[in-house]
Order: structure tokens, then C-alpha cells, then sequence
């Protein structure tokens, strides 16, 4: 909203304040200032001028024309100019030699087209009072001669832009914006809109409201005999220009001007045009309206319309139809003002992409008692400056409602804030509002069992009074504030007009014992120890499309195909909650590879959600006017999908650089099996390693993750078809590891162990075995075969060829013995050795390799 300052000075007795100050205080009462644009400050040594004598110059090839001009000066001046639309005794501005025009352009006399100029006759544009640059600026005859046209004109002004935040639609008018300016200086405010209205009991036009729930009041007024040429003047050209708003024509200009100022839209039809009762009612199926910007619009059975009996004559609140425009020859005009619904004009101007300056200020809301009032001003602005002659009547249609009314005790604002405030203040805030506030709660506003105080109920509100004591008083918001619906919109206003400066600024104390969770410290564990190991986070968005469980090569039974679906999608592409990280890892993978960067290694930590069996197919939407019951609360937990935490990881490239030193290593699935190995050791928990097939990984590269008996992930080589179906780089490798799982099994606080003082003992083995056989299991049957003297075992070798067999492959390990009370004795480290050897032969058919 861009209001010039001396629009507001109008209505406020606004002391010898800057714009800047007065935008300070605005922002100290809650609106946000945009801007400040000053106009006309360096303009200077413009004056009236009358043309004496015109000569037209020939042989150029546009029109140039040699002027005098008495500019009150001993002589006249001599000005050379290109404009045609001015006759010898016309009074025009002239900026004389040194004189500056906005922007800092200086006007000097010069030699031009064979003449001296001494000086320039100004257009409006150049003058910054419009776009106007067709010709001269013609004033009207009679005004003074050599008179400052700065000071004529009211050409220094600012404008202070402001942006209007939904819930203060009253402030996208001039009048809205004075009234919040009188009360941060403490002035006397003028309202524009307190003007006396006749009391007049025969109709208008015919008109009815044909649907309550779109329209509340609807007012017509009439005039004839307008003057279809009379002009905007001057002033309310430059106001609306300054404001953000075209000229267009003086019946358009006033409706504009009117909108400003009071905040009401208006509308005005051509009286001839119409046909029979005017009805605002809702569309019916198969209608259609060509609005005023020359579309032909489909209309839905929610619009809001403005009909008579050839159908559709306006989209209420948004735009007009064509058929009904003010014309270049309208002379008789039907001036509409009106209480729209505020959700059903923002619906209407989404819907069909329409939005306007009137649908801007309907659907945040606005005065209910305007219409009469704004109708009124608006007919006789066009019998003042149109010479149009004011029809006797009005037409009035209206729904009763009854106006809100909130009770609150009157220290409830204190106890929102934290600051007292004496109920003096606080009623004398509302009061600077508009408000009607009275003493005592009542009993009407309580009906249903409201709880007054609007944020708390049963034994919380004996509690609450007890702090902001027990005075009651009701208010009645003025119709100018729909906003007003609540208890702590009330505190609000007393709290913003009181200053927000003012309100302490208290750090909250840390209760006792507060700190992260087991589940947050091992999440930072799990992101730190993978950052460490050369892994890069990444977040992505948690939705997935269906064609993903395909690349995937997910089983059509697969449980990760069920999936819950978003009601309101960001991409119609991508319409499901993911059941696995999978996805959003491989995009940005492609994405990194397609930008150059080949050796890749991310990780992402999130939720994934898995509907449960029998849940509801959507949660119940409920109201916000009191607190769910368990029973609802219930209903909507039961619709929850499950929602574990996961992490996983994806590699490409080179894991280890390659470089002066050496050939790096590609990446492979062993490093991603490692990974869950590096988020086992920060969980605290075994990890066993299996060979399984589970989609999307490579049959043969693919490994179960458990921690005891419960599955908690996968890892190894994603399947050639997924890489192919994603555009991935040849042999990625992933894991994904469900960290829930993981918290649920780490043992409970850590214990220091016993460090034995006694030395290790070390013995080397190296196994064949067949090359199918998992080394996991081998290495768990030489730790139960070891028993309790073995302290660790560690695979240091792999080998496959002629030594060991077709077939087979050799496994050496490295075990360390060690007892907590002795020294070990080659016998003892020996007899342990040979048990794990003969365990390993039970279990996997191990032979010991010889040298």
C-alpha cells in the first residue's frame, strides 16, 4: 500500500513529523514499512507561464514550434518546443535556465533548430505527476502568472509503501493507515468516512441478494447526465499515480480514488446496459462472463456473481464484465458498492488466476458500514466533477449479522506479554482501536461453554485469573477490524500500541536434567563417524514417485510399494512418502555425476514412513474451536504411518584418490558394508554379516546386516538394472541400515572394561574354505571355538589360486589371547587356537593350510 504523506495529512494533525519518522512509528505499531519515494524535494525554478505567440518552423521532419512566453519577467522568454496540443494564451509550466526537474535534470538556454531556448515548456511526466507525455500540461486559464508551480501544484510530497500483512486488510487504505498514524502521535484523527448520508426510503435499481453466504449488504446508487469528456483533475491524477494506480477515465477514477481512501471497492455499470433486477448469487453450471480484460472466463459454482436478466454482469469483488463497462460515451452509470465474503472472493480470484486491488482488500476483509457511505461520496464526486445530476433513492439489500463480541478478563493482555497493564490501559488501547469495551462478562459470549479467555480451559482458567485477576469486560471489535475474532488478538493490539520495545527480553531458564537424548547423541555419532570416513550429507526431499519402487525392481509384494500419498503434492511427479532413502540418494548421486564430480560418497540420515496394516485411509480433519478428545487424538494416531529412522549411503568413482603417489581404489560393495560397520561401532552393538538377495542390490553382492536375530539392513552392489534405470555410474555401491532398530538394541550405559596387565599372546591361522562360504560365519565359529581366553579376532588376508584349490579360497587370521589373571603359556594359546581351528572344520569344513 503506497500512501502519500499529504494524503494522510488530510486526516491527521500530523505535527512537523519526516516521512521517515512516520514510518517509524508505523513499524513500532506493527506495520512493515517497504519504502519511502520522495518526489518534487529537487524540483525549483518552475513558474506559470502564458504562450504570447506560437511560430511553426518548417523543414524538420517533426513539428517545432518557436514560443514567447510571459513567464512575469521584465521581457518574455523565448522557448523552442515540440508540442502541438497548446494555443498563444494558454498557461503552462516553464522551467526557466538553472532551473532542475525531478531527477535532477538541469535546464539551461541553449541554441536549438536554429533558435535560442531559454528554457522548456513541461509536460506532466516531466514534471513526475504521471506517465502523461503526449503533450504540454495546460493549466487552467486564470492561474496567476510567474506563480511557483512546486508550490501550485503540490508537486513535493513522499510516499511512504508499506506491506500489508493478511490480518490487517484495514490498513490498505488511507483511511486505515491515518487512523493507525493518529494513534502513534497521539493526534486527533478525521474520518473520511464520517459523512452524513441522507436518509432516503425509495429504491435505486432493483436489486436482491440471492445468496446470504456471498453477500451481507449491497448497495446502488444512480446518476444521469454525466459528461462522458470531463477529465480527472489534476490532483486526483497525481494521487493516484503516487499510489500505485493508472488514470484512466473520471468515473474509473473515482471508484480508484475512493477505494484508497476509504479501503470500500466500488464498481460502475453503464445504466444502459443493464436489464431488470440486479441478484448477487452463485454460478450456476455452464455459465460463462468475458471480464473487463478481455477473457472469456468459465465460471465455477462457488464464483461469486453480480447477474441481472441477461445473466452475469461481474465477477463480485474481482473484476467486471465487458458487456457493462463504463464507456466513452456513457452518460447515465449505476455506481455498486458491497460486503462480499472474504473466503469466497479469495477463492473466486485464485481459481481463475484473477487477482485485483479489489479482491486484495475483500478478501482480507472489509468494512461492513462503508458501502452506504463510499456509494454516497462516489455519486457526488461525479455530479462535482462530471456534471452529472445525483438520482433521488437507494437501493439497500442486506443480511442481518450480528456483531462479535469477546469477553476477556482485563489482565489478560498483561499475562500474554508478561508486562502489567492497568485495565485503564488496556481499555483505552481498545478504545483508540474502535473497540466497545464494557464492564462485566457477557453471558452470551459464553454460550456453549466458551472458555473466555480463548487459550485455556477447565481448572486452567481458575488459574489463569488468579494472575490477571478477576475484572471481566466485553468488547465489541468496530467493523472496520474483522480481524478481531479472539481474546489474543485483543492482547495483541494493547501489547502493539503499547510498543513492542517495551516488552522484556528474558532468556528461559534450562530445567534440570534437559539435554539430548540417547537417540539424538547416537544420530550425531552416526553423521560424524561417517563425515569422518569421507562420507558427504545430503538432504532430500522425502517423496518418491511410483516409477521409483520400478527402477528399484521392487516385487510387486514388496512392502516398500506401500506407500501413503500426499493430499496436496509439490509435484505431481512425486506424489508418495518414501519407504526407503534409496531414491533421493541415487538422484543426487546422478546429479553430481551429470555436474562432473565422478568419486562420489553421500550419506543422508531421515525417516522413511510405512503405512501399518488396517490403518485408516486418511486422518480425520478437525476444528481448532477446542482440544481433541483422546478418541480423536486416537483416530489420527492410527492413521499415522510408521515412521523408523534410517541411514543410508551410496558410492561411486574412486574411494580411495589415485594421484602422484599412486592408483587410487574404485569404490565397491565392501565399503559400503564397512559403513554399516562404522554405524555398529558408534551404536555400541555386534554386527553379523550375512550373503542374501534383496532388492535393489546385485544378487551376488548383496549382504544381510543383523544384530543378533533382528534384520537391520543391507548392504553390497546395487543391481545392473536399477543402475541402468537410473543413469548411474557402473558398479554403486549402498547401504541402507534402519537406525531405530540399532538404538533399540545398544546395551545401556557404557561400563570401562578390566585391562588385564598380563601380556597378549598372538597366533596366526589361515583356513580354506570353500569359496562360497561367508567369512562371517567362519570367523563366529573360531570365536566360539577360542572360548573366553580369546580377546580378538581379525581377518589381515584372502586368497584365491592354484595353492588352495579350485574352489576354495585361504582366510588368515590374526588371533590375539589373553587371561586377566596370568600369564598365558604356549600350551594354553595353542590349545585354544586348535579348538577355534577344529570349531571352524565342524561348522564350515575348514582345513588348516599348511605352509
Amino acid at each position: 500500500m503506497k500512501v502519500p504523506l499529504s494524503w494522510l495529512r488530510e486526516y491527521v494533525d500530523l505535527p512537523a513529523a519526516t516521512a521517515h519518522e512516520v514510518a517509524d512509528r508505523l513499524t513500532m505499531a506493527g506495520l512493515k514499512l517497504e519504502s519511502i519515494t520522495s518526489y518534487g524535494h529537487d524540483v525549483k525554478n518552475v513558474v506559470v507561464g502564458e504562450v504570447l505567440e506560437i511560430e511553426e518552423l518548417t523543414g524538420f521532419k517533426k513539428p517545432i514550434r518557436h514560443c514567447k512566453v510571459e513567464v512575469g519577467e521584465a521581457t518574455p522568454r523565448e522557448i523552442v518546443c515540440g508540442a502541438t496540443n497548446f494555443v498563444a494564451g494558454d498557461r503552462v509550466p516553464v522551467v526557466l535556465p538553472g532551473g532542475v526537474l525531478p531527477g535532477g535534470f538541469e535546464v539551461g538556454a541553449r541554441k536549438t533548430y536554429g533558435r535560442m531556448s531559454e528554457g522548456m515548456i513541461c509536460s506532466e511526466r516531466e514534471l513526475g505527476l504521471g506517465d502523461d507525455h503526449n503533450g504540454i500540461m495546460v493549466l487552467p486559464a486564470g492561474t496567476p502568472i510567474g506563480t511557483d508551480v512546486v508550490e501550485l501544484l503540490g508537486l513535493r510530497d513522499d510516499v511512504i509503501e508499506l506491506e500489508i500483512t493478511p490480518d490487517i486488510g484495514y490498513a490498505l487504505s488511507v483511511r486505515g493507515v491515518a487512523r493507525e498514524v493518529a494513534t502513534a502521535f497521539g493526534v486527533a484523527f478525521r474520518d473520511p468516512a464520517d459523512v452524513e448520508v441522507p436518509a432516503e426510503t425509495e429504491p435505486s435499481w432493483p436489486a436482491s441478494i440471492g445468496d446470504p453466504t456471498a453477500c451481507d449488504r449491497f448497495v446502488l446508487r444512480e446518476v444521469r447526465g454525466f459528461d462522458p469528456a470531463a477529465q480527472s483533475p489534476l490532483w486526483m491524477r497525481v494521487r493516484l499515480s503516487r499510489s500505485g494506480m493508472r488514470p484512466v477515465s473520471l468515473a474509473v477514477d473515482i471508484t480508484n480514488y475512493l477505494m484508497l481512501e476509504l479501503g470500500q471497492p466500488l464498481h460502475a455499470f453503464d445504466r444502459s446496459k443493464l436489464t431488470g433486477e440486479i441478484v448477487v448469487r452463485r454460478a450456476r453450471e455452464g455459465e460463462r462472463l468475458e471480464t473487463l480484460d478481455h477473457v472469456v472466463r468459465e465460471l465455477d459454482p462457488d464464483d461469486i456473481l453480480i447477474t441481472d436478466q441477461s445473466g452475469p454482469i461481474s465477477m463480485a469483488g474481482t473484476m467486471g464484465g465487458l458487456e457493462t463497462e463504463i464507456s466513452d460515451g456513457s452518460t447515465d452509470i449505476v455506481i455498486e458498492a458491497a460486503h462480499f465474503s472474504a473466503t469466497g472472493i479469495s477463492r473466486e480470484s485464485r481459481r481463475h488466476g484473477l487477482v485485483s486491488e479489489a479482491s486484495k482488500r475483500f478478501e482480507r476483509g472489509v468494512d461492513r458500514e462503508l458501502p452506504l457511505v463510499a456509494s454516497w461520496r462516489a455519486v457526488r464526486m461525479l455530479a462535482e466533477l462530471g456534471g452529472a445530476t445525483v438520482q433521488p433513492g437507494v437501493t439497500h439489500a442486506e443480511v442481518d449479522v450480528t456483531p462479535a463480541r469477546i469477553a476477556i478478563p482485563a489482565g489478560h493482555p498483561s499475562a500474554v506479554a508478561g508486562v502489567p497493564y492497568s485495565k485503564e490501559v488496556v481499555v483505552g488501547r481498545l478504545e483508540q482501536v474502535g473497540c466497545l469495551v464494557t464492564d462485566g462478562d457477557d453471558p452470551a459470549v459464553r454460550q456453549g461453554g466458551v472458555d473466555p479467555t480463548g487459550v485455556v480451559t477447565g481448572g486452567e482458567l481458575a488459574a489463569r485469573l488468579a494472575v490477571t485477576g478477576p475484572d471481566m469486560i466485553t468488547v465489541t471489535p468496530p467493523s472496520w477490524r474483522p480481524d478481531l475474532t479472539d481474546p489474543n488478538d485483543l492482547a495483541e493490539e494493547v501489547i502493539r500500541l503499547e510498543g513492542y520495545d517495551r516488552l522484556p527480553s528474558v532468556l528461559p531458564s534450562a530445567p534440570a536434567g534437559a539435554g539430548l537424548t540417547e537417540g539424538q547423541r547416537l544420530r550425531r555419532r552416526v553423521g560424524r563417524a561417517l563425515a569422518e570416513g569421507g562420507y558427504v550429507e545430503v538432504l532430500s526431499y522425502p517423496f518418491i514417485g511410483a516409477d521409483d519402487f520400478d527402477r528399484l525392481q521392487l516385487p510387486a509384494d514388496d512392502a516398500r510399494r506401500r506407500a501413503m500419498r500426499l493430499a496436496n503434492p509439490l509435484s505431481e511427479d512425486e506424489p508418495l512418502m518414501r519407504t526407503t532413502l534409496l531414491p533421493g540418494l541415487l538422484k543426487t548421486l546422478v546429479r553430481n555425476v551429470g555436474r562432473g564430480f565422478g568419486d562420489v560418497a553421500l550419506f543422508e540420515t531421515g525417516a522413511v514412513y510405512r503405512p501399518r496394516e488396517n490403518a485408516p485411509a486418511a486422518a480425520p480433519v478437525l476444528g481448532v474451536s477446542r482440544r481433541p478428545t483422546e478418541e480423536e487424538l486416537a483416530s489420527i494416531e492410527a492413521a499415522l504411518p510408521d515412521q523408523p529412522l534410517r541411514v543410508a549411503v551410496v558410492l561411486a568413482g574412486e574411494f580411495e584418490r589415485s594421484g602422484w603417489w599412486g592408483s587410487g581404489r574404485p569404490a565397491s560393495w565392501a565399503d559400503a558394508v564397512q559403513a554399516a560397520r562404522l554405524i555398529a561401532a558408534e551404536s555400541r552393538v555386534e554386527l553379523s554379516i550375512s550373503a542374501d538377495q534383496h532388492e535393489p542390490w546385485h544378487p551376488g553382492r548383496c549382504a544381510a546386516l543383523y544384530v543378533g536375530d533382528t534384520l537391520v539392513g543391507h548392504a553390497g552392489e546395487l543391481h545392473p538394472r536399477v543402475i541402468e534405470a537410473y543413469g548411474l555410474p557402473p558398479r554403486t555401491a549402498a547401504m541402507e541400515l534402519e537406525l531405530s532398530r540399532l538404538e533399540s538394541a545398544m546395551p545401556g550405559p557404557v561400563q570401562a572394561p578390566s585391562v588385564s596387565p598380563y601380556p597378549v599372546a598372538t597366533q596366526d591361522v589361515a583356513l580354506i574354505v570353500p569359496d562360497f562360504t561367508p567369512v562371517a560365519d567362519v570367523e563366529a565359529a573360531l570365536r566360539d571355538g577360542a572360548g573366553e581366553l580369546l580377546e580378538s579376532v581379525r581377518l589381515f588376508d584372502v586368497y584365491a589360486g592354484e595353492q588352495v584349490g579350485e574352489g576354495n579360497k585361504s582366510l588368515a587370521y590374526t588371533m590375539r589371547f589373553r587371561a586377566a589373571g596370568r600369564t598365558l603359556t604356549v600350551e594354553e594359546t595353542t590349545a585354544a587356537r586348535d579348538a577355534a581351528v577344529a570349531m571352524a572344520a565342524d561348522r564350515v569344513g575348514a582345513q588348516l593350510r599348511s605352509a
